[in-house]
């Protein structure tokens, strides 16, 4: 998904091989992942650096009424930076670590799409098919393809427009997968099919109960089969709906209030910790860690899973919207924003972005515990963070790649403060 720097939403924006045990039915096992033989510094960045990064993230957790963050900046060439800051609580005294765990969002949208590429590897299903073909009893989806729901052009409606409120005021209500596809199908179509890009979680549901009728799989299984154990990501799962509280150690998790009108009650935030991911499923409802994003983003940006002709696939972008900028593009399943390639979550409670340039392996992963700015919120603190370590000089032997990124870190600095939701006066003491 693509976010346009200063929008207030989104527009659009190692190897294991599985025993025989783990085989989906009637397929082959997976495939191990690729493996980088790039060399990733292990030293932290310089001091002027490491300050200007502590200062943004700072920054960022004041305007998104956050208590706490986890955050990671890797550059091969010169070091790392990873931070977490403030407490698992609004005003308690438990202070975060980099390695709890959190809610990841929409996030889980680009695992949900690299399965499907999985599947088509396997000759199990083309990007072409139908989506009548696997959901004949479905109405509403005629002239689809499993290919257009990744790609976010299916011309279905979002459902968070209709259900977001809900969500957030009832956040442990279980919601079938065919519920919230349904109040998305109803709505006002964005356009035809194949016509123009606009990010729907509809879609991504809708994929998600079409794989799961070809495989006759649950999700859980299809994530571990295809992206956790080739990864070797121990710490990332996809809960079961009526698994309301992240298994580990993890911070809590709150949003603004959303009142009838639809608009934030910046008085009131609520502890969504508690919460049934079934209200995003497979569009985003996993759970992670610093360290396991950072290895996906990693993967998914240099198509460590998939087949040259598969990851060529996946990145063949579009632009991502009208209103997008040049350098803002969707694939399938992700997006890409100028060289960096990735994807960005929320679900209430949390947001979260992760993006990886796979020429220079420049990646970056934010988690704040405070959804009500938006996805796009995450995403822009990422940019901001990428603007400042781009031109960090290189630790020797190491050589600085040249980075050319279409947005400056006050570019970013600005969007930040442009969609945050609440400004910090308005927040509630903690």
């Amino acid at each position: 998904m693509k976010i346009r720097i200063g929008d207030r939403r989104a527009v659009g924006l190692l190897a294991v091989i599985l025993s025989a045990t783990l085989l989906l039915s009637g397929c082959t096992p997976a495939a191990g992942a690729k493996t980088s033989d790039r060399t990733e510094a292990t030293t932290p960045f310089s001091a002027e650096i490491t300050g200007r990064l502590n200062a943004a993230l700072a920054e960022a957790m004041t305007h998104a009424d956050a208590s706490g963050a986890i955050v990671g900046v890797w550059a091969p060439w010169a070091g790392v930076w990873t931070a977490s800051p403030g407490t698992t609580t609004r005003g308690g005294h438990e202070k975060l670590s980099t390695d709890m765990r959190f809610r990841i969002g929409t996030n889980t949208t680009a695992m949900t799409c690299t399965v499907l590429l999985k599947l088509v590897e396997e000759k199990r299903v083309k990007l072409s098919d139908p989506v009548s073909k696997y959901l004949p009893r479905v109405p509403g989806t005629d002239g689809i393809t499993l290919g257009q729901l990744c790609q976010n052009t299916s011309g279905l409606a979002d459902y968070t427009g209709q259900l977001g409120s809900q969500f957030v005021n009832n956040p442990t209500r279980d919601w079938p997968p065919l519920e919230v596809a349904s109040a998305g199908m109803a709505a006002a179509r964005t356009g035809t099919p194949g016509a123009a890009f606009a990010p729907s979680n509809t879609g991504i549901v809708l994929l998600g109960m079409a794989l799961e009728a070809v495989t006759n799989e649950n999700w859980a299984t299809l994530y571990k089969t295809y992206i956790f154990d080739p990864l070797n990501l121990t710490a990332t799962s996809f809960p079961d709906p009526t698994q309301l509280d992240i298994a580990g150690s993890h911070p809590h998790g709150y949003a603004t209030s959303v009142g009838p009108d639809g608009a934030p009650v910046c008085a009131a935030v609520l502890d969504e910790t508690l919460l049934s991911n079934s209200m995003a499923g497979v569009a985003g409802g996993a759970v992670s860690t610093l360290s396991d994003l950072k290895v996906w983003a990693q993967a998914l940006a240099e198509g460590q899973l998939l087949s040259k002709k598969m990851t060529d696939a996946q990145w063949a972008t579009i632009p991502a919207g009208a209103k997008a900028q040049s350098w803002q593009s969707s694939g399938l399943g992700a997006g890409q924003l100028g060289p960096l390639r990735g994807t960005e979550g929320s679900i209430p409670g949390f947001l979260s972005a992760s993006y990886a340039d796979p020429a220079t392996g420049l990646t970056v992963v934010v988690m704040l515990n405070n959804s009500s700015a938006g996805a796009s919120f995450a995403t822009n603190l990422a940019l901001r963070f990428a603007a400042i370590v781009a031109a960090a000089p290189a630790v020797a032997p190491a050589t600085a790649p040249k980075i050319e990124l279409p947005w400056s870190e006050a570019d970013a600095a600005q969007a930040v403060q442009a969609v945050a939701v609440c400004p910090p006066a308005a927040a509630p003491a903690g």
